[in-house]
């Protein structure tokens, strides 16, 4: 249990607190109250609304990055259809696959060179 000399000291100490100047009382106590409270209210509204601002900042730029990696990967898509869609075009528009396109037609390949039609005026006859 409790010696004497430990309730003496124990008794003793609110003693002390009390014959401190009121400076150091107010040292280790908590500065926040109500009033101060009331009174900072403008600046503490302002660092809410800056740190929604953040907030919302922080969440349309990752928007932003979300939506530019997304039309880098459609451009990519579309770049690599574009190659494709020409390289099928140069195929198709080769001689040789012309003419194998249009032989059902009834349409063949000319064997002799074409020849220039020249018509003579009226007045050279």
């Amino acid at each position: 249990m409790l010696q004497e000399e430990d309730i003496d000291t124990i008794q003793e100490s609110p003693a002390e607190v009390n014959t401190l100047p009121p400076e150091q009382r107010k040292e280790w106590r908590l500065r926040i109250n109500y009033r101060a409270l009331v009174q900072n209210m403008p600046f503490i509204g302002f660092l809410s609304l800056l740190a929604l601002v953040y907030i919302a900042n922080s969440h349309l730029a990752e928007k932003k990055i979300r939506r530019i990696n997304k039309l880098g990967k459609e451009i990519k898509e579309l770049k690599w259809e574009y190659i494709n869609v020409k390289s099928e075009l140069m195929f198709r528009s080769k001689m040789s696959e012309v003419s194998k396109s249009v032989e059902p037609l009834g349409l063949k390949q000319l064997s002799s060179p074409p020849q220039k039609i020249v018509l003579k005026k009226e007045t050279e006859k």
